[in-house]
């Protein structure tokens, strides 16, 4: 492994069974964090979903913009095929699987897995959550990285490859 496929979405909300993607990001980088390739889109949905929201998802992808851009949005099956031709380009070898990366990682990889099968198929099982990192650094250092939080997408993406390149360069090995 040589390479790192982060992915960060917008969802409208949080439970896989009823709500969609709204947002996806994708960088891949090298194991210096360095960018090698970006995705960005605001993906299609229907406004029934975006109407169904809870108020924290409301508020927040009002604030951002996002809401607004939902229904001009790329489709669906476009997004996961660009993610795909992504993952092609960068791990053409289909042994070679990328490894997810990103906050909370897991959450994205369920709505991977429930809408974008055959992008799901050609990740690696095995993920990068920069989430755990925080858990041990902050309780067991009492260190903490501050993030601006601003709920979109490539944004976030940008701010875990900070929060992890900043608890990296913080590990003295000896």
């Amino acid at each position: 492994m040589n390479k790192l496929f982060w992915l960060d979405m917008e969802m409208t909300g949080l439970d896989v069974e009823k709500e969609v993607i709204i947002e996806v990001a994708a960088i891949v980088t090298d194991l210096n964090f360095a960018e090698l390739d970006t995705f960005e889109t605001v993906v299609k949905q229907p406004q029934k979903y975006l109407d169904s929201m809870d108020a924290w998802n409301r508020e927040h992808h009002k604030k951002s913009g996002l809401t607004a851009k939902v229904p001009f949005g790329m489709e669906p099956d476009q997004v996961e095929a660009k993610l795909v031709d992504m993952v092609k380009k960068h791990f053409p070898d289909p042994k070679d699987r990328p490894v997810l990366a990103g906050n909370s990682i897991m959450q994205d990889r369920l709505f991977i897995d429930k809408y974008m099968k055959d992008l799901s198929s050609r990740l690696h099982y095995r993920m990068v959550d920069v989430s755990s990192w925080k858990v041990i650094i902050n309780n067991k250092f009492n260190y903490f990285y501050q993030k601006a939080n601003k709920h979109r997408a490539l944004d976030d993406i940008r701010e875990s490859i900070q929060e992890l390149r900043h608890y990296t360069d913080k590990i003295n090995f000896k």
